[in-house]
C-alpha cells in the first residue's frame, strides 16, 4: 500500500493528474502532495531490522538512490509549477507550453514509477546466486554420473536390463521435477527480469566504454594498438583473433586500428560487412611504433603491433579467462560463468553488421522461418573430424534436443519442435528430416553447400556463417560441440541476449574455453581419494587445472599442489574466476539517464 493506495491506485493516479492539469494550474499542488506519498512509500520499501546488516546496507543504498530521483523530480516539477503561476498571473500564451512541457514530465515519472514497481521487491545477493547454481550443477551433475552408470550396467549384461531400464526412467522423473524446481527457483520474483535488466545495463555501459575508447577527439594523439586480420583460420577463429586484440586494446586504454584489406573473406576489408570499429581513427600514423614486449618498453610507443594470440609472449594477466575487475562484483550476482558474459559482449561490439548486410539476414531467417521457441543445433564436420575433434552422429545432438523439449512440454503441453539446423556437411538436414519428422527443422542447406572445404573462402560461404552465427545465438538452447569456434561464438554472443543464458547449452565435446586462454582452474570444496580407476586425490582448497569436463560426473585436470592428472567428481569443485584491474573509463558515466 503506498499512503492508503495500491500500486495499481498510484500508477492510475498518474494518469489522473495528468488530466487535470490540462484544465487548471491549480491542481499542481495535488500531484506535489501524491509524490510526497511516493517518497514514503520508498521509505517503507526499505528492509527490515530483521534481516542482515549487509542486505540492509545493499537495500538502503538502492532506496536511497530511487528516493534521489524522486526528489529531483519533485524540484523540477516545483519550479515547473511556479513558472505555471506567473504565466497565469500575467496571462501569459506560453503558460500552454508550461502546461505541456509538465504534462510530458508526468509521463516520464509515470514511466519510471511503472519500470520501478516492475522490479523484485528485494535484490538477488552473490551469496544467495551462487549457492542456488552449486545446488544446480550438483543435480546435473548426479544425473550425468547415475545416468553413465546405469548405462554402463546395460552394456555390461549386469541385471536385468529390464530392470536397469526402468530404473533409470524413474530416476529422470526425479530428474526432470528437479529441473522444474530450479527453473521456478531462478524466476521467483521476477529475478528472470531482474537479471536481464541488469545484464542490458552492465552491456551498454560496456558498449559505451569500446564507442569511447574506439572514438578518440584527436586521432593522432591517441595511443594505438593494431591488429592484422590475416590469420590462417576460419571466420569464427578470426573473430576470436579480433576479439583477443580489442581486450588487448581495452585494457591498455589504446585505440584499436585494424588492418583487413585483403581479407580473405572480403578483400575490400572487414568495413565492407561490419560496422568500422572507429568513425574518428582508423590509420596508425603515428611515428614511434613497436611490436609486443615487455609493458615498461611498450608504454613509450604511440603504436603497438599485436601479434597473433599464439605468439603472444610475456603473456598479460589480462588474457581470457579473466574479468575486468569493476565489472565482475555486479556481474557475478546475475550471470554464472563472467568470462563468457564478458568475451560476449566483445564479440557483440564487433560482430555489428552493415544495415544492408542485417537486412539480408533478418529475411533470410524470415523466409527459413525462424520463430518462437528454438532449439539451435551446430554440426561441425568436414576439416575438424579427427584433427581437432571427434566425429559425433546427428542421433547424438538430438538425444540433448529431445531432452530439452520433454522437459519444456511439462510446462508448455503440445509446443512446436523447432531445431535451427546449422552445418558443413549438406547431407545432414536431408538426414534429420527423414529420421526426426516430429521435429520442424529451420535450415538453408544452400548455407551448408557454401561452407564446403571448396568455397568456404566465398561470399555465399560468409553471409551463411553470419546468417548461422545470428540465429544460433537468438536459440534458446545450444545442443553442439564447443570445439568449434563458430559454436561457441553463438554461445557467447547468446549470453547479450539474456539475463543469464550461461546453462542455455549442451557440448557434446569440451567445456568451454578461449583459444590462447590462460589456465583454466577451479578450486575444489570437497576431498576424495584416489583409486585405481584414474581418480586422483583431492583435497579441500586445491586448485586444480581443468581439462575438460567426461559428462560422466567427472572432470579431468592436474592437481596443481602435487602435479598429478587425473579424473575427480565435478561437484566437488567451483570454479575459479581470475579478475584483472583494467581501466575503468571514468570519462563514460556508470548510468545514462
Amino acid at each position: 500500500m503506498l499512503c492508503g493506495l495500491t500500486i495499481n491506485q498510484v500508477t492510475c493516479g498518474f494518469d489522473y493528474i495528468s488530466a487535470i492539469i490540462m484544465r487548471q494550474w491549480k491542481y499542481v499542488a495535488a500531484m506535489l502532495a501524491f509524490w510526497l506519498c511516493i517518497v514514503l512509500y520508498m521509505t517503507m520499501s526499505v528492509p527490515s531490522g530483521q534481516e542482515t546488516v549487509s542486505k540492509t546496507e545493499r537495500s538502503l543504498a538502492k532506496a536511497m538512490e530511487e528516493l534521489e530521483k524522486l526528489n529531483l523530480q519533485n524540484i523540477e516539477l516545483k519550479q515547473l509549477m511556479s513558472q505555471l503561476r506567473e504565466s497565469q498571473k500575467v496571462n501569459d500564451p506560453a503558460s500552454d507550453t508550461e502546461v505541456q512541457k509538465l504534462k510530458s514530465r508526468m509521463e516520464q515519472a509515470k514511466n519510471d514509477m511503472s519500470q520501478l514497481v516492475g522490479l523484485p521487491s528485494h535484490f538477488l545477493t552473490l551469496e544467495q546466486e551462487m549457492a542456488r547454481r552449486k545446488a544446480e550443477t550438483t543435480t546435473k551433475e548426479l544425473w550425468y554420473f547415475l545416468n553413465s552408470q546405469m548405462d554402463k550396467l546395460i552394456r555390461m549384461g549386469v541385471g536385468e536390463e529390464s530392470h536397469v531400464l526402468k530404473l533409470k526412467k524413474d530416476l529422470e522423473g526425479y530428474r526432470r521435477t528437479m529441473m522444474d524446481d530450479f527453473d521456478a527457483l531462478r524466476k521467483v520474483n521476477n529475478a528472470d527480469q531482474w537479471r536481464l535488466a541488469k545484464s542490458k545495463e552492465l552491456g551498454d555501459l560496456v558498449q559505451r566504454r569500446f564507442e569511447y575508447l574506439q572514438n578518440p577527439t584527436d586521432c593522432s594523439a591517441a595511443k594505438k594498438i593494431v591488429c592484422n586480420l590475416h590469420k590462417g583460420c576460419g571466420f569464427g577463429c578470426q573473430l576470436h583473433h579480433i576479439a583477443y586484440c580489442l581486450i588487448a586494446a581495452y585494457a591498455m586504454e589504446r585505440t584499436l586500428i585494424l588492418e583487413s584489406k585483403g581479407w580473405r573473406y572480403s578483400p575490400k576489408g572487414w568495413e565492407t560487412v561490419f560496422e568500422p570499429l572507429s568513425k574518428t581513427c582508423t590509420e596508425d600514423s603515428s611515428a614511434s611504433r613497436t611490436h609486443w614486449g615487455a609493458s615498461s618498453d611498450m608504454d613509450k610507443y604511440d603504436v603497438i603491433d599485436l601479434p597473433i594470440v599464439d605468439s603472444l609472449y610475456p603473456r598479460p594477466d589480462f588474457m581470457p579467462l579473466a574479468v575486468p575487475d569493476d565489472l565482475y562484483k555486479e556481474l557475478a550476482v546475475f550471470h554464472g560463468d563472467p568470462p563468457v558474459w564478458w568475451i560476449g559482449q566483445i564479440i557483440h561490439y564487433l560482430f555489428r553488421m552493415k544495415p544492408n548486410v542485417l537486412k539480408d539476414v533478418v529475411n533470410a531467417g524470415k523466409k527459413m522461418g525462424f520463430r518462437g521457441t528454438v532449439v539451435g543445433v551446430h554440426v561441425r564436420r568436414t576439416d575438424k573430424i579427427n584433427l581437432e575433434a571427434a566425429y559425433h552422429s546427428l542421433d547424438e545432438y538430438m538425444i540433448h534436443v529431445k531432452e530439452f523439449y520433454d522437459q519444456l512440454e511439462r510446462r508448455q503441453p503440445n509446443i512446436t519442435r523447432r531445431v535451427y539446423l546449422a552445418s558443413d556437411d549438406s547431407s545432414v538436414l536431408p538426414e534429420a528430416k527423414s529420421k526426426y519428422p516430429e521435429y520442424k527443422f529451420i535450415a538453408d542447406i544452400t548455407i551448408s553447400q557454401s561452407a564446403g572445404l571448396g568455397t568456404r573462402y566465398s561470399d555465399g560461404s560468409l553471409r551463411g556463417v553470419i546468417i548461422d552465427l545470428y540465429y544460433l545465438a537468438r536459440c534458446d538452447y545450444l545442443v553442439c560441440t564447443f570445439s568449434s569456434q563458430v559454436c561457441r561464438v553463438a554461445y557467447e554472443v547468446m549470453q547479450t541476449l539474456h539475463g543469464d543464458a550461461s546453462n542455455n547449452f549442451r557440448s557434446l565435446d569440451d567445456i568451454f574455453y578461449y583459444g590462447g586462454q590462460d589456465a583454466h582452474d577451479v578450486r575444489i570444496i570437497e576431498g576424495h581419494p584416489s583409486n585405481g580407476d584414474g581418480v586422483m586425490e583431492i583435497k579441500p582448497g586445491d586448485a586444480v587445472g581443468i581439462a575438460g569436463n567426461h559428462w560422466n560426473g567427472y572432470s579431468k585436470g592436474v592437481n596443481r599442489r602435487t602435479g598429478v592428472s587425473g579424473l575427480f567428481p565435478t561437484y566437488k569443485s567451483k570454479d575459479i574466476v581470475k579478475t584483472v584491474k583494467m581501466p575503468t573509463y571514468p570519462q563514460v558515466p556508470w548510468k545514462v539517464r
